[in-house]
């Protein structure tokens, strides 16, 4: 299978584990992302028997109301049982990296909310220490060039990316050239710089399942001690 197929593969597992878990009214949270996509598609098979979705994005709740499915905000919603989303990177903990879509801030909300944490990946994204793929850092803009010297301090070498607007209105930095020995208490650390909205480390709400694409078909990995 290539990358795409992968992708797709782990959409399909998601939603079959997913479909197992629906009741009525049931509301289920949906990512951002290319794979997150492929899980929209699926979802419009089951969308007259779920109460609703909530959605990290608006590039993804469009996608959502496109195949028919309802989109809630998340202050009126229910409970949300599962939240199903992609990843930049995981660990072996299931401690992640999100943000590349700069929808960080709101995935981070939903999967703080939701029962359960689903991330979908394909191989790629396992790896043993996170950091290779550059930590987003949502920011206030004012503090734009504050929050980066604070990075510096931290050992990060923080890279603006210059003309994306969240959809909170922020800014994103990159952090490049890190390695995350310590997911939790970088963390924590980042988001005690002041004008810091979020970042993209998953640690503290780590995802409770992954289902991984490789070659050979679809992993599922658990978090390991």
């Amino acid at each position: 299978m290539n990358q795409d197929d992968m992708k797709k593969a782990v959409a399909k597992a998601a939603f079959d584990y997913v479909k197992e878990m629906i009741t009525d009214g049931i509301i289920i949270g949906v990512g951002t992302g290319s794979t997150a996509n492929y899980f929209i598609d699926e979802l419009a098979a089951v969308k007259n028997d779920i109460g609703g979705t909530v959605a990290s994005s608006e590039e993804s709740a469009t996608r959502l109301r496109a195949v028919g499915i309802e989109v809630m905000d998340l202050n009126a919603a229910g409970p949300v049982a599962v939240y199903v989303d992609g990843a930049d990177e995981s660990n072996q903990q299931l401690h992640l990296i999100k943000g590349g879509g700069a929808a960080l801030t709101r995935e981070k909300i939903i999967a703080a909310v939701a029962e359960e944490f689903v991330c979908i990946a394909d191989e790629s994204k396992l790896v043993d220490v996170l950091g290779k793929f550059p930590l987003p850092v949502e920011v206030i803009p004012m503090a734009r060039s504050h929050v980066a010297r604070a990075i510096v301090k931290l050992g990060g070498d923080p890279v603006w990316r210059e003309g994306c607007v969240t959809d909170n209105g922020n800014q994103i930095i990159d952090v490049h050239n890190l390695q995350i020995m310590e997911p939790r208490k970088l963390e924590n650390a980042l988001n005690q710089i002041v004008g810091v909205v979020c970042n993209g480390l998953f640690a503290e709400r780590a995802a409770d399942r992954l289902f991984l694409g490789t070659s050979s078909g679809v992993e599922t990995h658990l978090p390991r001690n």
